[in-house]
């Protein structure tokens, strides 16, 4: 007799949740008697395909203020995103947009097929002054719908063109797709890739963030981009509390052996239904761990499993919180990492046509 499939049988797949939408009245979940005949005839429960929506957006330069991230400018040419990630804190803004912060984050796309021309606007508008841009700040500009829609790479041609400063933080391979229009920005100090690793082991990320680049490739990347004289750097993001928080010095010492030179960390975030999400993945995968991790988070988040408190929420708080932040200090001194500042330069922005913003 076949048993029920767990919730996450889904390949490739986070998992196989939709939490209740918190700005919705109604929620509509598939019928557990459908997918048990399912599961019994076919052995397999159906398999989500991702489908790809235009967004129509009229602006693409986002500004950010948080006391914990500073000011500054984001780029996110895709909402959503295919990695499926189980502990994306990014999982919530699908809220707005009518959909779910579980399995259709990663499998209903938003498309801003009008990125790059919308980007070459807003740099040439004599508005613009020049600072540094994150691409990107919320979902991963290189996930797999960029090997299609390839509005990232357009994007950099566009950067590349004005010599704007961009930060790039990815965790997918692809980034070396782009190699030669991130050495031409790097020649003019205008670019930083930062890779975010959680975990060394490849069999544990592969559950952890199904459609990401396994830790290797992106240490292989590093390397690439490094040789190039792209500047890199590591975040160990998200550090997971009595599941991955023991990987943080090899990782660093991994990253800074792959050419890595900067070094940061993020401590596990679950705000709203990232925690469904999350609790539902450690069922799943890591049941004999489950108790520890949320034990190991509220003592970093002051007895719950999230706070949003500014200032903390990155970090936690607390002596196990102290613990990891001396950990990583000591671990970047051994790594040689975080030695000296690389800061991205404005100094040859240039308008079309060559000539250089001081000379208006």
């Amino acid at each position: 007799m076949n048993a029920r499939p767990p919730t996450n049988a889904i390949p490739g797949r986070g998992p196989n949740l939709n939490p209740a939408n918190r700005f919705e009245p109604l929620h509509v979940e598939p019928d557990g008697e459908w997918l048990d005949a399912e599961f019994a005839e076919t052995g397999s429960v159906p398999h989500p395909r991702t489908q790809f929506f235009y967004d129509a957006t009229e602006s693409l330069l986002t500004r950010h203020d948080s006391p914990d991230l500073g000011h500054g400018w984001g780029i996110n040419c895709y909402r959503g995103c295919e990695h499926g990630c189980a502990y994306c804190f990014a999982r919530p803004y699908h809220d707005y947009l009518g959909w779910s912060s579980g399995i259709e984050f990663e499998t209903k796309i938003l498309v801003k097929k009008r990125a790059p021309a919308l980007l070459r606007a807003e740099l040439s508008a004599r508005k613009w002054k020049p600072e540094p841009i994150l691409m990107s700040g919320v979902t991963d500009c290189y996930q797999p719908a960029e090997r299609y829609f390839r509005l990232t790479r357009q994007c950099l041609e566009v950067l590349a063109e004005f010599r704007q400063p961009v930060g790039i933080l990815t965790k997918n391979f692809l980034v070396t797709r782009d190699l030669d229009l991130l050495a031409e920005l790097a020649r003019w100090q205008c670019v930083a890739v930062n890779f975010t690793v959680v975990t060394l082991d490849a069999g544990l990320a592969g559950k952890l963030e199904p459609r990401a680049a396994l830790p290797g490739h992106r240490l292989r990347a590093m390397r690439m981009l490094a040789d190039a004289g792209v500047p890199v750097g590591v975040m160990v993001a998200p550090v997971i509390p009595g599941l991955t928080d023991h990987e943080m010095p090899a990782i660093l010492e991994a990253a800074a052996a792959a050419g890595a030179t900067r070094a940061g960390y993020v401590t596990l975030r679950l705000p709203h239904a990232v925690k469904d999400v999350f609790l539902q993945w450690l069922d799943d995968h890591e049941p004999g761990k489950k108790e520890r991790v949320l034990s190991r988070i509220r003592d970093l988040r002051g007895g719950k499993l999230y706070d949003a408190t500014f200032g903390t929420r990155l970090t936690g708080e607390g002596i196990f919180a102290q613990q990891i932040s001396q950990m990583f200090e000591v671990a970047t001194r051994r790594a040689g990492l975080n030695r000296a500042e690389s800061p991205l330069s404005t100094a040859h922005f240039r308008r079309p046509g060559g000539v250089q913003l001081d000379l208006f």
